[in-house]
């Protein structure tokens, strides 16, 4: 997923108008005038369902397919963002929105377009044209993984043919990433990015482990439990920083073995999160120990206390932050919450909403530009259709918590 960065190196929202500046209540501090009314505050499903409501006006194609954005390349289509606004709709189902049902659907259905039909074990490639055809671009792990994690949460929501059909979907991903021929012994182990085979970072790996530990606990298929042992060991042995408490970004490869350690708040979540679902497979609370460890480092390095929401990684040249690679901590944190129900888990998981939703929230369209300041400076011109789709999910996944 970091190819898109090659590149680059409140609890509700209060909307207002520019009226409402000085609204006091003392008639005589409005110029005495009656006090003007509060101020409109949405909930997160509202803004949740507005930030739907732009993407279905702005992103969604004939084919239930979704641009890429809306300026540079709106006329290309994405792998791992048609599979996010899969899970985004997930979310928003869960939270009492049926309408987006039949889309979810109808995406996964289209999302065979990107399917190796040459390859017998499959696996997706990372783009195709708006209408499905022109399959192409190299095939990745961490979008791999992440389809079949995605497509898990939609078969648990579904029923009949349909359930059948992501389950089976999921079963797929898991297998090529088995069959890829991209897991080695370079290093010691570990997936390779892609099929381009530049580097192993800790975020593929995760997405690989948490899908293979998931598919084991719907299916009680042997092979996932061990395919999730092997890729815990690995990140545990060659990814994990102790120092931090937290997993570093990539290994470079082949030949120059160059450990790269940045920490990134998504890389992190993911990990978080696998963490707790492998300690679900394999029986054993000392995982959701090692989780619970994850989101403590997490809330102090990767922490801004000050614009109280998460950097997107510690690079000191990188102050921006991403809708989608940072609202991934919110997730990481609900997750946490989900399983203790310690609320200091929550009050970081909100807070992070509302600071993307400062730094980043076109109040008037109610799109996400792609990086900007914490404070809502130095905004890309880019709105990207995988950040519309993962703040639709957190939002929805906050307003299901705080039901």
């Amino acid at each position: 997923m970091k190819k898109f960065l090659l590149g680059l190196f409140t609890i509700v929202i209060t909307v207002t108008a520019a009226c409402s500046k000085s609204n006091t209540g003392d008639p005589e501090e409005n110029g005495g005038k009656p006090p003007l009314p509060p101020v409109a505050q949405k909930s997160y499903l509202e803004l949740a369902k507005e930030t739907r409501t732009f993407i279905s006006n702005n992103l969604l194609t004939s084919s239930f397919s979704y641009r890429v954005n809306t300026t540079t390349k709106a006329n290309e289509c994405h792998q791992w963002y048609n599979v996010s606004q899969i899970y985004a709709d997930a979310a928003l189902f869960v939270a009492g929105d049926a309408s987006v049902l039949p889309y979810m659907n109808n995406t996964f259905r289209f999302m065979e377009g990107f399917w190796d039909q040459a390859d017998p074990n499959g696996g997706y490639f990372a783009a195709v044209k708006l209408d499905g055809t022109g399959a192409g671009g190299d095939k990745f792990v961490d979008d791999n993984g992440l389809t079949g994690v995605v497509y898990l949460e939609a078969y648990e929501i579904t029923t009949g043919a349909d359930r059948a059909a992501y389950l089976t979907k999921a079963k797929a991903c898991a297998n090529w990433l088995i069959n890829s021929g991209l897991w080695d012994n370079t290093y010691g182990g570990g997936f390779w990015w892609s099929t381009a085979k530049s580097e192993k970072p800790s975020q593929s790996n995760g997405l690989a482990m948490h899908l293979f530990a998931k598919l084991y606990l719907v299916t009680g298929d042997a092979i996932y439990k061990e395919w999730a042992i092997k890729v815990d060991n690995w990140l545990r042995n060659t990814m994990f920083d102790s120092t931090s408490g937290l997993y570093i970004w990539r290994i470079n490869g082949p030949g120059s073995g160059t450990r790269h350690f940045e920490k990134f708040t998504y890389d992190n979540a993911i990990m978080l999160e696998a963490s707790i679902v492998f300690g679900q497979a394999i029986n054993d609370p000392k995982y959701l120990a090692k989780a619970k460890a994850i989101g403590d480092a997490m809330n102090i390095i990767l922490w801004n206390s000050a614009s109280k929401g998460y950097i997107f990684n510690t690079d000191p040249t990188q102050s921006r932050v991403n809708p989608a690679w940072c609202g991934w901590g919110t997730q990481g944190m609900i997750r946490l919450y989900e399983q203790d129900k310690d609320v200091k888990w929550l009050n970081y998981a909100r807070n992070n909403i509302n600071a993307l939703n400062k730094a980043t929230r076109d109040p008037n369209t109610h799109a996400y530009y792609y990086f900007a300041s914490f404070n809502g400076n130095n905004r890309s011109p880019e709105v990207e259709g995988v950040d519309q789709a993962w703040m639709q999910r957190i939002q929805a996944l906050m307003s299901t918590i705080d039901k």
